[in-house]
């Protein structure tokens, strides 16, 4: 019968080895380091002792000895004549049950076995240790994404909602998995989608919130654009060609600016390809989006005549005051400068940053023809790729 008791009582104790074998597998399954899952279970003891022990403060603390497989909890007290707070203090007759010698004003270091906990209490040291699980995992969860930031991913929409047409996409595989948000603004118009669609995405920003990292991605964002160059052309990847700026209408066209310091190396030709294979891809990928890949230049005037391609352009004045300049171009290429609505010439102000006064060849220098377009970047947007 003894026998049967002091295993009954053992069972109701924190079985140590159990208990750190418990960790190790929560390590290898989870990836949650050790020492965190240690600290966080050792908060969730001295938590559940001080939820039975309304008066405890600071004087409980938990030790775990891995090489002994010991967790131990225990209370300081102080020996005292007259007992205010049984949770911080003992009687010198109580004391010396413990420690024969004890005198007033020693403060005695009592063990608390852990069957002495309340129903409550366990309940509570359950849920502390299950909440530190699911905050670290939300903490390697937003440090994965994190590191990804102004990067492509490729997920698949899980759901579509009906009313706003937003898009949620589970991007990343297995426990490092997370739900992102496509907003409508976000979305390229004319695009559909589908559940169980893969679709490639720029992430925006990764945000922390009580619910785990909230991942905001983009199918407008231009850096989409530029990432996609940087997977498809080699010498982006490498540095040999530079991508300088990045004019975009989502869905519509894109102008891209690139350069090269290897004077053997034809930027341009680069990002198209053999055949123009490369840049077909990625306007494949863009789902028909028109790319317009122009040359950069640190002459002004020379980059603002290839911004404005495929119009042919005679002149460019440049005003340095307001960074504004005339740009004169023959007569039958004023439509093709100006572009459907002034998509090509506000794409091209969006590209260089320079304010573009468009003439015909036919208008004298002191009229202001009719169909004289200003584009500003104010009234643009600065859309520009990170």
């Amino acid at each position: 019968m003894p026998k049967k008791n002091t295993k009954a009582q053992r069972s109701n104790e924190l079985d140590g080895p159990e208990f750190f074998a418990a960790i190790d597998l929560i390590e290898k399954e989870k990836g949650i380091p050790k020492a965190y899952m240690l600290e966080k279970i050792t908060q969730a003891l001295v938590s559940a002792y001080k939820r039975d022990h309304e008066g405890a403060g600071d004087n409980v603390t938990v030790e775990a000895d891995e090489a002994k497989g010991e967790v131990r909890m225990f209370v300081r007290k102080d020996v005292v004549e007259v007992v205010d707070n049984p949770c911080t203090e003992m009687s010198l007759e109580e004391a010396r049950q413990k420690l024969p010698r004890a005198q007033l004003g020693d403060v005695l270091r009592i063990e608390v076995k852990t069957r002495d906990f309340g129903r409550i209490a366990a309940q509570t040291a359950r849920q502390v240790i299950i909440q530190g699980m699911r905050e670290a995992e939300r903490g390697m969860i937003y440090d994965e994404f994190n590191s990804k930031e102004h990067e492509i991913l490729t997920g698949v929409v899980t759901r579509i909602d009906p009313r706003s047409g937003a898009a949620s996409l589970r991007i990343g595989s297995g426990s490092e998995s997370t739900e992102a948000f496509l907003a409508p603004g976000e979305q390229v118009r004319g695009e559909s989608y589908v559940e169980g669609m893969r679709l490639k995405v720029y992430v925006v920003e990764v945000r922390r919130s009580t619910k785990g990292p909230q991942v905001l991605i983009s199918r407008t964002h231009p850096g989409l654009v530029k990432r996609l160059f940087e997977l498809e052309v080699p010498e982006i990847y490498d540095g040999t060609v530079e991508v300088k700026s990045i004019a975009r209408e989502a869905g519509s066209r894109t102008k891209l600016a690139v350069w090269s310091a290897d004077e053997n190396v034809d930027p341009i030709g680069a990002c198209v390809g053999p055949r123009g294979q490369r840049v077909n891809n990625i306007v494949e990928e863009l789902k028909g989006e028109k790319v317009d890949i122009i040359k950069y230049s640190d002459d002004p005037a020379q980059y603002i005549a290839a911004a404005l391609s495929p119009a042919d352009v005679i002149s460019v004045d440049i005003k340095e005051e307001g960074k504004t300049c005339r740009v004169v171009v023959p007569d039958d290429q004023l439509s093709l400068a100006i572009g459907k609505e002034g998509q090509n010439a506000r794409l091209a102000a969006k590209l260089t940053g320079w304010k573009i006064d468009i003439k015909p060849a036919s208008a004298p220098a002191e009229e202001e023809p009719e169909e004289e377009v200003q584009l500003t970047q104010e009234q643009t947007g600065d859309e520009t790729a990170e």
